[in-house]
């Protein structure tokens, strides 16, 4: 993906003043080829913006997406995380989970929307995360279904936690998700254990469509790493996306 046309990106930094969490949080702005306020366009909000940006080349996937593949131009955001209290924000047994969840839809969505010429209907609206970025999107469409109803989960951390609160939903309808899994996560590390992602996932799944979300589920070959990752992004940003 080398095309200079890919790579020639208008990317921008702000800051959101967060009461909510009491501190400054950093964004990162996508602006599609073509780029016009007097427009509207539809937005991909993304956990772990650095990342997303840096590892799984989003902004560079866009760009051949909407200029090659005839993908309806799209703004990208990316939310930027302090690592180290990672787990606390986007876990729903952190302690900093409630406060992340209500700066995120109280907080990062006006900003953003007051802005940016971003629609402002849930389904315009599309979350991304890997690992526990993938499951504190699927959070968030369950705490504000008014606002999100389409989710990119990549290699989601569904933690039993999270199924809990997924199995105490009765009807998810309204839900899209798109999912996939790396066939060698069945023993990944993390700070909170070891978990087998792929089992995770096919229960997660099962959860969602028993309560008759829309699930495209996928696992391949692949392991918990953004060099697995950021292959699958083209397909799950053109799943959400209108497209000749």
């Amino acid at each position: 993906m080398t095309d200079s046309r890919y790579l020639k990106r208008t990317i921008l930094k702000d800051e959101v003043e967060s009461r909510l969490l009491g501190e400054t949080r950093t964004l990162r702005i996508y602006l599609p080829p073509g780029y016009n306020e007097i427009l509207s366009y539809p937005v991909v909000y993304c956990q772990d913006g650095e990342e997303f940006f840096n590892f799984g080349r989003i902004a560079t996937h866009a760009n051949r997406l909407i200029l090659d593949e005839g993908v309806e131009p799209f703004i990208i955001v990316g939310v930027e995380v302090n690592t180290k209290i990672r787990t606390q924000e986007y876990a729903p047994f952190g302690n900093r989970f409630a406060a992340y969840t209500a700066c995120f839809a109280e907080e990062i969505i006006p900003y953003v929307e007051q802005k940016y010429p971003i629609r402002k209907d849930a389904a315009s609206r599309i979350l991304a995360g890997d690992s526990l970025g993938g499951s504190v999107s699927l959070h968030l469409a369950l705490l504000y279904p008014e606002l999100f109803n389409r989710i990119i989960s990549l290699s989601g951390a569904y933690y039993e936690a999270s199924q809990e609160i997924i199995a105490r939903e009765k009807e998810l309808s309204h839900l899209r998700v798109w999912m996939t899994v790396g066939l060698q996560e069945d023993a990944f590390e993390s700070d909170t254990g070891i978990y087998n992602f792929v089992e995770l996932n096919r229960q997660c799944a099962d959860l969602l469509r028993e309560r008759n979300a829309e699930v495209s589920y996928r696992e391949k070959d692949g392991k918990h790493l953004w060099g697995f990752w950021q292959n699958e992004l083209p397909d799950a940003l053109m799943y959400f996306l209108d497209h000749a």
